[in-house]
């Protein structure tokens, strides 16, 4: 057994770390895939939990769970997005990719009142690659955000039935912005090419709290804090043959840094387990993406003649709601489902294709087998975005105000993502 679990662990450091930061899709650039019995019920799982995942979703319930128990799993995600462009008709694609953001969770039951968790996993991410020649290329070509947090946390009974939580986040971010920035073709030359890759380390906290109102009726409150981030990095650029020598001292490379912040998030969940064998849970969650306000990037010397540019964002916080229930068919057997419906942060003036969001509908599906210490889950969700038109002035220059319809990538984005999610529970 000891061996067993030696093995166990060595594959959760190994499926993580190789993975650590990929990506997934959410509100504007939100990961929602942190585990499969909580994604196939729609993570509908605030106020009551059955694995380790709740040191993310709500850590109080961590007193719920027994003895020391570990979580590891990965998630599929293969997306879709395509783009028909208004001025020419012809469509696009962001190149096929699948990601695999994965989790590692451990909770430990100290005392009857008192237990402890530690999460590893990535709360957000993106990425998008529309290769290097399609009409928005000098809005953006590719575009990848990575993370990975480690959050350890404590929960304890604070009097009968009501529970109470904190831990701390400490967030790993890496960043690459890639574009076109100079058009040559005039002069029969590719484009100059400009990238932008930075990293950063950010703090910030979780509380969690759960109120078992009766027997059958248990309501749960979680919040995760914003992080301020400020990626340093450098930016390159890379020259045709010949063209270095006569334009580069206005695109030197330089350092950088990008400011940024990524919004604090709350949810709420009603769970009923009134109706053996089945457990309803209703929820919703609210981000404050109204922090994303600007995306402001400043260099160490000049490129083009400034060392300043401030892109507008002005996003909206968003609301969600889900509802999840799991029907326990034997002792081992649990079967799951659930809907997620959510509004998109980005308004019109101010959407671009580096985040083709608009809000969606998710439909999940899934089951866990219990077998002796073991829990094994799977999972399933389409994820279906809402159509979004773009149609302002963001282009080759959209701090010009002036449209230019042959770069501004004007026209209609669809996207949708079809997600597998597996995970492996063990009880010590």
């Amino acid at each position: 057994m000891k061996k067993g679990i030696f093995i166990l662990l060595v594959f959760a450091c190994v499926i993580f770390f190789v993975s650590a930061g990929h990506k997934a899709y959410g509100a504007g650039f939100t990961v929602n895939t942190q585990g499969a019995t909580s994604l196939g019920q729609a993570n509908s799982v605030i106020a009551h939990t059955d694995d380790p995942s709740s040191v993310f979703f709500n850590p109080a319930l961590t007193n719920k769970l027994d003895r020391t128990q570990i979580e590891i799993g990965t998630t599929l995600i293969s997306p879709s997005t395509e783009f028909r462009s208004d001025a020419t008709g012809r469509d696009f694609e962001i190149k096929d990719d699948q990601f695999y953001p994965s989790i590692l969770f451990i909770t430990h039951k100290l005392s009857d009142k008192l237990s402890a968790g530690l999460g590893v996993f990535s709360n957000f991410g993106l990425s998008t690659d529309w290769g290097k020649t399609w009409e928005g290329r000098y809005i953006a070509t590719k575009t990848e955000l990575k993370t990975y947090t480690v959050n350890p946390v404590v929960s304890v009974q604070v009097i009968p039935d009501v529970y109470l939580a904190a831990g701390i986040d400490v967030l790993f971010l890496n960043a690459e912005l890639k574009n076109k920035i100079l058009n040559l073709s005039a002069l029969g030359l590719p484009d100059i090419a400009q990238k932008l890759e930075g990293d950063d380390t950010a703090i910030g906290f979780n509380l969690g709290m759960l109120v078992d109102l009766s027997k059958d009726i248990s309501l749960g409150l979680a919040y995760r804090s914003a992080f301020k981030i400020d990626i340093n990095g450098d930016v390159t650029h890379n020259f045709p043959n010949g063209v270095k020598s006569v334009v580069g001292p206005l695109f030197p490379d330089t350092g950088a840094q990008i400011s940024i912040r990524l919004p604090a998030q709350a949810n709420l969940g009603i769970a009923y387990k009134g109706l053996k064998p089945l457990t309803i849970e209703i929820g919703g969650r609210w981000e404050g993406w109204s922090s994303f306000d600007e995306l402001k990037i400043k260099t160490s010397e000049l490129i083009a003649g400034n060392n300043e540019i401030i892109m507008p964002k002005e996003w909206k916080d968003i609301y969600s709601f889900n509802i999840g229930a799991r029907y326990q068919v034997t002792n081992s057997v649990g079967l799951l489902a659930g809907y997620i419906y959510e509004n998109g942060p980005i308004p019109d003036k101010t959407f671009d294709p580096s985040v083709p969001d608009n809000g969606s509908s998710m439909y999940c599906v899934g089951a866990d087998y219990r077998y002796k210490n073991f829990m094994f889950g799977i999972a399933y969700d389409y994820q279906e975005v809402r159509p979004r038109n773009k149609n302002n002035a963001i282009d080759d220059n959209s701090l010009d105000s002036v449209v230019n319809p042959t770069t501004s990538a004007n026209g209609t984005y669809k996207t949708h993502l079809h997600i597998v999610s597996a995970s492996i529970t063990y009880v010590f």
